[in-house]
């Protein structure tokens, strides 16, 4: 089920105004809750969270920056459609940052109170599994990649894994589960886990390829599903490197 507006906010942590405005706003797109092509007004969304229009100005300036609104002079902002291209630049980002870091928590090890919350993580990852909680395991998913980045220390790493990866957020939420199943990404996220914990530093590297490419086979089946989400324009996808031609 798409949240609301009113719901995403309320799952935001208390912050100012504008980076609450601006993550309700983000994660809205990612989940669908404001569609590819949709119109955005400003004032309507200042009234729905009883805010000033300046933050909601503020937004979507950043929105744009992101690339996931485009503001058009004397006509509008828009959300834009889910760039395939942008997508695939992304994972490419992606991969090697996430590589890098999996290596890094195998070769020195996580200490056991981050692979008890890890493991904890995945198990209530196949509880979302068992009750078809789609909405609950993005953000167990997202929770998964952030802890094993912050508990191996790469908090830097974290912070441009978000900046880059809008717009794959908004196919992996899509592809739950219209692509991928839930029980295949809980498998990838034990590989990974367990490859980490017995300190294997190439096995780790591997099942993060191997989660982080899942997207090369769901893409296509989703571009072909909802054609009207997406801009195809730019890099073709590869399938045998999986990076843009």
């Amino acid at each position: 089920m798409t949240p609301s507006l009113l719901a995403l906010w309320e799952e935001q942590p208390e912050s100012s105004v504008r980076q609450r405005l601006y993550a309700v706003l983000r994660q809205s797109i990612i989940r669908m809750t404001l569609a590819p092509g949709q119109a955005l007004s400003e004032k309507e969304i200042a009234e729905t969270f009883a805010v000033s229009r300046q933050p909601v100005r503020e937004a979507f300036i950043r929105l744009s920056e992101a690339n996931l609104v485009e503001v058009r002079p004397q006509r509008g902002t828009y959300v834009v459609p889910i760039s395939q291209a942008a997508v695939m630049e992304a994972r490419f980002v992606r991969e090697a940052l996430e590589v890098a870091v999996a290596r890094s928590a195998a070769e020195q090890g996580l200490n056991n109170a981050v692979l008890d919350e890890l493991y904890e993580l995945i198990a209530r990852q196949k509880r979302c599994a068992e009750s078809d909680d789609h909405d609950r395991f993005y953000r167990l998913d997202e929770a998964f990649h952030r802890t094993l980045s912050l508990g191996a220390g790469h908090d830097a790493a974290w912070g441009v894994t978000q900046e880059v990866k809008a717009q794959l957020d908004r196919v992996r939420y899509l592809s739950v589960p219209d692509a991928t199943p839930i029980t295949k990404l809980i498998e990838q996220h034990t590989a990974i886990l367990d490859s980490v914990a017995a300190g294997d530093a190439d096995a780790a590297e591997r099942a993060v390829k191997a989660h982080m490419r899942e997207i090369l086979s769901s893409l296509p089946e989703l571009i072909a599903r909802f054609p009207e989400l997406f801009d195809t324009a730019g890099a073709p996808l590869s399938a045998v490197s999986g990076e843009p031609a």
